[in-house]
């Protein structure tokens, strides 16, 4: 049989004792398929058993066809940055507890597996997000959200938020959640902040905390502007990106964040549904549909 695929790289950032066995099993349903399998340094164990050694980033981003992210949704994140925002479509098996963007669960794989690499699956495509901060030349890039925070307990920051350099207001507030539609399952909802259906292109803003008690949440164009002009850069507030990377804001004046021309590609089974997924990770009751 032809596959769609002719050569799959698999990854993980997490540290789960489970990764290796399902790592395993998913090499030998490819390999079995004539499918040639590659790995990341994260899978370094992997050698003993497949006889073969860990790739490179850049090798795995110019040769395969399709990467597999096994672990939860930071697996995931991790492997977006990596990989899908230089265009290698991503597939995720779920070994975490929510897993919003990981759709294999680990009973499923074989089954699930061979139905996508015969082409029976479904593209999701979501964009990451850009932000600069001062004259800093580099731009940090994120999935889910960037974050302005203070670093700090009970301590405010204040700011001046602009989209499209109209001047929104002035915030006193722990900070502030810029959230795609990806991240609005994450963080952003940990706050209150609305869930936002993935096809949508929009950006989310949601005050941390703030001191007034009018401020809620802001949905605006994915085609926005956004600048944050800080009040006080003296204080060493925090510039964060899906919580993986961060960066000092201390003398650092304004903040730009907008939609990136980079997009990931999520490869999911052909039943996916993202409302069924809300349903079931996050307790929603299914009713009864006659």
């Amino acid at each position: 049989m032809k596959y769609k695929f002719s050569h799959i790289a698999l990854s993980t950032s997490s540290k789960d004792g489970g990764v290796l066995p399902i790592a395993n099993q998913v090499y030998e349903i490819l390999h079995n398929a004539g499918i040639k399998v590659s790995f990341d340094e994260n899978l370094n164990k992997l050698q003993k058993t497949t006889k073969t050694k860990s790739k490179t980033d850049h090798y795995i981003v110019n040769n395969a066809e399709l990467l597999i992210a096994i672990g939860g949704d930071g697996t995931m994140l991790n492997c977006s940055r990596r990989y899908g925002s230089k265009g290698l479509p991503i597939l995720g098996i779920n070994l975490g507890k929510v897993g919003f963007l990981t759709d294999i669960a680990p009973n499923e794989i074989t089954s699930r597996l061979l139905e996508v690499i015969k082409g029976n699956y479904l593209e999701d495509k979501r964009f990451f997000l850009e932000a600069e901060a001062g004259d800093k030349k580099k731009k940090f890039m994120a999935l889910n959200e960037v974050v302005i925070h203070s670093g700090a307990i009970a301590q405010l920051i204040e700011f001046d938020l602009y989209i499209d350099d109209s001047f929104v207001y002035r915030q006193k507030a722990d900070g502030l959640i810029v959230n795609s539609p990806t991240g609005s399952t994450a963080y952003s909802l940990s706050g209150g902040g609305p869930i936002v259906h993935p096809g949508l292109d929009a950006i989310t803003l949601l005050p941390m905390f703030p001191q007034s008690l009018s401020t809620s949440s802001l949905v605006v164009s994915a085609q926005s502007n956004i600048r944050l002009d800080l009040i006080n850069n003296k204080l060493k507030s925090q510039l964060s990106f899906d919580s993986h990377e961060s960066l000092t804001l201390k003398g650092i004046n304004t903040i730009r964040i907008s939609k990136s021309g980079s997009v990931l590609n999520l490869i999911h089974p052909e039943d996916h549904d993202f409302f069924e997924g809300c349903r079931n990770k996050l307790g929603w009751s299914s009713g009864i549909i006659k």
